[in-house]
Parts: C-alpha cells; structure tokens; sequence
C-alpha cells in the first residue's frame, strides 16, 4: 500500500463513516480498519471524500470578442484547489468540422498543461449539407465523447440549433447511447426583448435579465423535454434557473422519462438583484440569475431529488472585458467563475444543514460520473481512482480572487463566507493541493475516456 489516510469519517453518496483508505498504484485499495502503509497521514476530525466531477465549463472558450479568461492549466489548477478532479469542457464543433476532430483539437490545446483529469461534451453546431455528422455518432461514443450539446440559443454567434435539428440529433443520440445537453432558452424572445430595451434607451445589466426572464428559459425547457418525450431521448438540462423550468423536469421524472437536471451554484447563491447593483455587469451569464421563487425552487428540487447534479458553466472574464458593457448589457460578455467554488460552496451548504454530506457528494461528484460513463470516477469504493478531497468542516473561509488559482482578476464570489473548506486535494493518489497552495505538476491531468452517457 503506498498511502493510507486514516482515521477520517469517508462520505459516500449514501452514508459516513468512519474508516481507513488504502491507496495503491492511483487507485483506492481498501477501506476498513488498521490498514497499514508506508506511509499514513492522519485525517483525524477531517471528513474525507470523493473528488468532486464539474460536468459544465467552458476554458480558453472564444466567445464574445474575447476568450474565456481561464486556460486550460490555470482553470483545471483551480479546480483541484476546491477539490474538483475532473473536469468536463465544451468542445465547439463548427462549420465543416467533425465530432472528435473538433475534441483532438481541444484535446492537443489542453492536455500540455491540464492539472486535473479532463473529459469533453461536443457542443453540436452544424450537421452538415446532407445531415452527415450525423454519422459520426457512433465513433464519437466509441472515441468517449458520447454526450452533445445544443445550444437553443447564440443565433448571432452561430452557435444555435434550430428544433429541426434538435429532433435529428436526439433521434440519432437515441441509436448511438448518446446523451442530449441542452442550454434551453428561446432566442427569438430574447431577440425581440433585447431590441425593444435598446429602443428605448435600457442599456444596464437589469435589462440583461429583463430580457430573458423565467418564462423564457421555461417555454425552451418544455419545448426540449416535449421533444425528448416525443422521441424517447435522454434528456440533460443544463445550468437549470428557473421554478417553472424545475416544475416541468419533476413531472417528466414523475412520468418515467430519463430527463436530468443541472443547476449551478450562482443559481443558488444569487437572485436578480445582483443586476442592480454597482457590479451588476460582472454577474452577466446566460441564463441570468432569477427571482427568489426560482432559487428557492432549486433548492427544494435538489432536496427532492429533481435536481441531478450541480456544476458550474464556468466560464470567466476579466473586468477590462467585463466593463465593455458598462453603458450597454449587449456588450457583456457572457459568463461567470465558479470552478474553483462548486464543491466549498456545496460543502458548506452541507455543513449548515441545508443538505447532507452524502447529498452534496452526490450531486457534485458521484452522479455527474454516473451520467457521463466516468467507470472510475465519483465515489470512495475499491477499485475506483483515488480522487479525494480531505475537508476540514472547522476551517472558515471568505472567497476572494486573491485567494483563488486561476487567471482571472474579478469574481462574482468576492466577499461570500464559507463554513469548512478542503485542506487536501489528491488525483489519482498524487497530493495537487495542500492548504492553499497548488503543489501538483501541470500536464499531469488524463483523458478520461467515457463509457455510454445518461445511465443512473
């Protein structure tokens, strides 16, 4: 045994416990009592659990007439400073390209310097003249890329689907085990809201919510759960904001389809009011922030079961870029830091009794990797890597960009107080993180190479 950490309550997605684990070779060896190794570390009043799985980012992303201000090395650094050991990113396939030459070429930019281990989504654009992507389907999954993204919305970054192609490509996905993202918004109503504010002179970042309110991001999550329903597809709703959209997931559940959820934790911290503050273009991300009703609503559907898991769309900019917009909300570029918060924030939440230990682990760690075919990710069991966080539950801390990891100079999180924070990160065995600092070696994260999607 090269590593026992001992003496820790171990967390599982169903129970604590308290147990010695045994690490050997990068995976976990054994669990129970008196195991011996070379070398022990003592995790005495510490609990210990699985590396969390942020299933939603978006690094060195060109969007908006800049680039997402976090590289690959600097925000998957991040990730493992708050105990996220793999990390999905989004992969924008475009015009003419395919599926997994659009993720090797992602691939060739992040693995040089990647610090935790990395899976992508491809988010599909363009299904060719004749629909021949859609060929590709099968090798993608074969090649574990075997869950797509469409984007409902970015009509004008041409990015977008229309409902023809989203009922092609679920079709397809329900041939090829593939698993159907959607970011559900309704792009004609935001187009027509935008146009109108900006007619009549509301250029703040209020306008930005105003313009694409509850009810439409709830029509775009009906009308892809409709079309999910109507064609027997796996369904995962990404970044999930609002009541409505949360009330029609819990009835298709409740019908027995296999639609999921995801939401984000500035969905739980924040409402709308963030833009009319001072600030308020900094907290800019589509969709926006919403009404308390909403976030409560979030919060009684992850209680509930509704909600699946909890990841982050990360997706940073710094304030130079973000100030674009001061005197215009169009001009914002879309999109908020978070990946190196997801698992503290979830974590504290548990810790103040909002949730359970064992629920934060699950929806931040072992059900991301259940619903993306990561066989050797998401929980402490025999076998698995050896992703673990050590978190302290007595360690107070406040968020501050000077505090954080990546690249970035601005956070939405300033300032926010968390009760308990993790003190140790390992991935695959190998200590990436020690009480504040990064102590692990860029490059040192893996492909993670993916299994059938959308399996519970």
């Amino acid at each position: 045994m090269d590593l026992v950490i001992k003496n820790g309550t171990i967390v599982s997605g169903y129970q604590e416990f308290q147990a010695d684990l045994g690490i050997e070779n990068g995976r976990i060896a054994a669990i129970g009592g008196n195991i011996k190794a070379g070398e022990e570390l003592d995790a005495s009043g510490l609990y210990v659990l699985p590396g969390a799985v942020d299933v939603h980012t978006h690094l060195q992303m060109p969007f908006g007439g800049t680039v997402s201000a976090d590289s690959y090395e600097a925000g998957t650094r991040a990730a493992v400073c708050g105990g996220v050991t793999t990390v999905f990113d989004y992969a924008i396939q475009r015009k003419g390209k395919g599926i997994v030459q659009t993720v090797e070429e992602r691939r060739g930019l992040a693995e040089p310097g990647v610090c935790a281990d990395i899976a992508f989504h491809c988010a599909i654009t363009d299904l060719g003249n004749e629909g021949e992507l859609l060929n590709e389907f099968a090798g993608a999954a074969a090649y574990g890329v075997s869950s797509f993204k469409c984007f409902m919305v970015y009509k004008k970054e041409g990015m977008m689907i229309d409902d023809g192609m989203l009922m092609r490509i679920m079709e397809k996905a329900g041939e090829t085990g593939i698993l159907t993202n959607v970011h559900a918004e309704n792009p004609d109503a935001i187009d027509a809201r935008i146009a109108g504010f900006l007619a009549g002179g509301k250029t703040s970042p209020w306008h930005h919510y105003l313009s694409r309110p509850e009810f439409v991001e709830a029509e775009a999550v009906k009308r892809a759960i409709h079309w999910a329903k109507a064609l027997g597809a796996k369904l995962y709703i990404v970044h999930l904001a609002c009541k409505e959209g949360v009330e029609a997931v819990a009835k298709a559940k409740a019908e027995g389809h296999a639609i999921f959820a995801e939401t984000c934790p500035q969905y739980l911290e924040f409402t709308s009011d963030v833009y009319k503050r001072e600030d308020g273009r900094n907290f800019v991300c589509s969709p926006p922030m919403k009404g308390p009703e909403s976030r409560e609503a979030l919060w009684k559907a992850i209680k509930l079961g509704v909600i699946d898991t909890v990841a982050t769309d990360h997706c940073p900019f710094m304030q130079a870029e973000k100030d674009w917009g001061k005197d215009d909300f169009t001009k914002i570029p879309n999109g908020c830091a978070g990946i190196e918060n997801l698992y503290p924030y979830m974590l504290s939440a548990a810790n103040a009794g909002r949730i359970s230990f064992s629920r934060a682990a699950q929806l931040c760690a072992e059900t991301p990797a259940k619903l993306f075919g990561c066989a050797s990710k998401g929980s402490i069991t025999v076998g698995k890597d050896a992703d673990i966080v050590l978190y302290d539950r007595a360690k107070d801390f406040t968020i501050s960009v000077s505090a954080m990891h990546s690249d970035y100079d601005q956070t939405i999180w300033e300032g926010v107080a968390l009760k308990g924070y993790p003190v140790k990160t390992f991935l695959r065995g190998s200590l990436v993180y020690d009480n504040g600092k990064y102590v692990g070696k860029p490059g040192q994260g893996r492909y993670v190479k993916r299994s059938e999607s959308g399996c519970l």
